[in-house]
């Protein structure tokens, strides 16, 4: 049986699949480490895990896609 936190972790997925060329062409990528009650848990890694702009990255990029496309997204959490 699929669960809330299985399907919003594939909805998620989805998000950063669409997201993934953009950081891949600077040197970067992001893994998904987890969701829990609506905050996601996020690993900046390559140049995306050291780049100054990684929160600009994080919170106008990633989190706002996810606010528009996952519904029960609350927010997101950098995990290093």
């Amino acid at each position: 049986m699929t669960t809330t936190k299985d399907t919003m972790y594939e909805q998620v997925d989805a998000v950063l699949d669409k997201l993934r060329p953009f950081l891949l062409r600077d040197g970067g990528d992001v893994e998904l480490v987890d969701v829990e009650d609506g905050v996601v848990m996020l690993r900046l890694l390559g140049a995306c895990g050291s780049c100054p702009s990684s929160t600009i990255t994080l919170k106008a990029g990633i989190e706002r896609a996810l606010l528009e496309e996952v519904p029960g997204f609350v927010e997101i959490e950098q995990v290093f």
